[in-house]
């Protein structure tokens, strides 16, 4: 049986998308509780994958690639407003792995059309390991989403360092704990 996503938001940001579905964080939440067996929500995580904003061949490019991940992985920052006008930051992303796509997608539903604050006190790690991605993930794929997360942190700390200094950062980053341990 497949899982009916639910709480599904439509993308922001640039007027020339196709305004695509993005599965929220809850959605995704009920669906992993939703399918029992690994392999269901291995599928799923592709299924997410393909619901990714499609990225431009201009955008991958050298400045959007992610350092630290195996497979080929771009993210392209934008920005637009909420609906009370504040500043969020809207990323769209694309990798040559199947996998890796859906574990984008899962990032994303985490960060983008996000204020840098919400962005800078999210803890992917926790989210991550409330899926159980964490334990079922390779070593050199907790790594590439590591980055990822870093990344978009970092994104995040230099477009809001006037309103949200990278030293008062309230969670730091969140995967690096992890995977500094593992080495």
């Amino acid at each position: 049986m497949q899982p009916n996503p639910t709480g599904r938001r439509s993308w922001k940001g640039d007027p020339n998308s196709k305004d695509l579905p993005l599965t929220s964080v809850d959605a995704i939440r009920s669906d992993f509780a939703f399918l029992d067996d690994w392999e269901d929500r291995y599928r799923y995580v592709l299924e997410l994958g393909r619901t990714l904003e499609p990225l431009s061949e201009a955008a991958h490019n050298g400045a959007n690639k992610v350092r630290g991940c195996v497979s080929q992985v771009w993210l392209e920052l934008g920005d637009g407003a909420n609906a009370t006008g504040e500043r969020v930051l809207h990323y769209r992303g694309d990798s040559d792995s199947h996998l890796v796509r859906g574990l984008i997608a899962i990032a994303l539903a985490l960060y983008s059309d996000r204020t840098v604050r919400e962005i800078l006190s999210s803890d992917a790690q926790a989210f991550f390991r409330e899926l159980g991605l964490e334990q079922h993930l390779t070593p050199q794929r907790s790594n590439g989403v590591r980055a990822m997360i870093e990344r978009i942190r970092a994104d995040a700390a230099a477009s809001g360092s006037a309103l949200f200094p990278l030293s008062a950062s309230p969670n730091p980053s969140a995967f690096s704990e992890r995977f500094e341990n593992d080495a």
